[in-house]
């Protein structure tokens, strides 16, 4: 078979670290759709190999940075690509470093699609000379965002004709049926799966938590992630200051069949995240039919249908709007069984790895070919 004749550079986060724009990354990366159409050749832009190295700068993110300018200018002289597709960082360095990248692109006229994991635009724009700067960046340029309630973070630099929406997809897994039902003398299960991050409400569940246990219900809540601006010291102590030692447990990080059983093993997935744009943790627990208690954060409202596959609160810390909602599954397991199957469901129709990379390579095609 002869070699795909549109070629595309892909400049992306591929992990480590672990977190949703880096899994995206790799599944593109890995994607037969997407190198069976496309000759594609791939930049990692990541220079932090830890969560809690993100937005700091040394001397081995600048010696990093330094070899990821030139591979791209390597890349430029050698052969010039149809498009590039770039995972964008829209706030702090890692856009400014962006920005430098992003002059190179512009200097050999690179037609650019960035693909938005993030946002924050709306906010950094204040700054003049961060609204010149995406100016500079969103001229001429395409986007692809991942829920259509994103569009307001970009709409003051990119026209609705110029954007495309794109839901993230993951690596089918089904539920074993022993783990679909609450196995008699166990404690309720809650999850928190993510990184360590107080944005991501870490304060906010042990918080409920508490609400919980003072109201006498028995139950554990399991912590899985990756130590951010939250270390794991940090979180054992307000644990233990909260008088919850025995019902709150920091497993720290969980890959493959591990991760797998955490989700099975648990009876109710909780992200009361306030800085969010569609993580693939909700999706995950949707495809573990676990019932999702989270916020109405970016564009998590497209993912959680309230009352349908879990439940919607607001982001602003409200701890005892969480365990209201944690406490309904509680006693009512045969809603949190059914919500958790309705998720199931969504997540088959609409965010299968399949799905996500024929959208993707659709939209890829529209902009090579145009």
């Amino acid at each position: 078979m002869s070699k795909p004749c549109k070629n595309i550079l892909f400049m992306l986060h591929l992990p480590p670290p672990v977190h949703g724009s880096s899994l995206v990354g790799e599944l593109v990366k890995e994607s037969n759709i997407i190198n069976d159409s496309f000759e594609g050749r791939y930049i990692n832009l990541i220079l932090s190999r830890e969560v809690h190295e993100s937005g700091k700068t040394n001397v081995k993110k600048l010696f990093r940075f330094t070899i990821t300018w030139f591979n791209l200018l390597g890349n430029l002289i050698h052969r010039k690509p149809n498009l590039c597709y770039y995972a964008l960082t829209t706030t702090g360095s890692g856009f400014r470093k962006d920005v430098l990248l992003v002059a190179l692109l512009r200097l050999f006229r690179v037609k650019i699609v960035y693909h938005l994991h993030n946002k924050g635009v709306l906010i950094a724009k204040k700054k003049k000379i961060n609204d010149l700067l995406y100016r500079f960046v969103f001229k001429n340029s395409s986007v692809i965002i991942l829920s259509k309630h994103l569009y307001y973070d970009i709409e003051p630099y990119v026209s609705k004709n110029r954007v495309y929406n794109c839901p993230n997809g993951i690596k089918d897994y089904l539920p074993k049926t022993s783990f679909l039902n609450p196995q008699l003398n166990e404690s309720f299960r809650i999850l928190f799966f993510s990184n360590l991050m107080r944005e991501k409400g870490v304060f906010v569940l042990i918080e409920a938590c508490t609400i919980l246990n003072n109201k006498g219900y028995t139950f554990e809540c399991d912590f899985v992630g990756g130590e951010g601006d939250i270390s794991a010291k940090q979180l054992t102590e307000f644990i233990e200051n909260k008088g919850l030692d025995k019902q709150v447990k920091y497993l720290g990080k969980r890959f493959g069949k591990l991760k797998d059983m955490t989700f099975e093993h648990a009876d109710v997935f909780v992200l009361p995240s306030r800085c969010d744009c569609f993580p693939l943790t909700i999706i995950e627990a949707m495809q573990h039919c676990l019932p999702v208690i989270t916020t109405t954060e970016g564009g998590i409202p497209d993912m959680v249908e309230d009352g349908k596959t879990g439940f919607l609160i607001s982001p602003y810390d409200d701890a005892m709007a969480l365990a209201n909602k944690i406490e309904y599954f509680i006693v009512n397991p045969s809603q949190r069984e059914g919500m958790g199957i309705n998720g199931r469901k969504k997540y088959e129709h609409q965010y299968t790895l399949p799905i996500f990379e024929q959208r993707l390579h659709n939209i890829l095609s529209e902009l090579i070919n145009n």
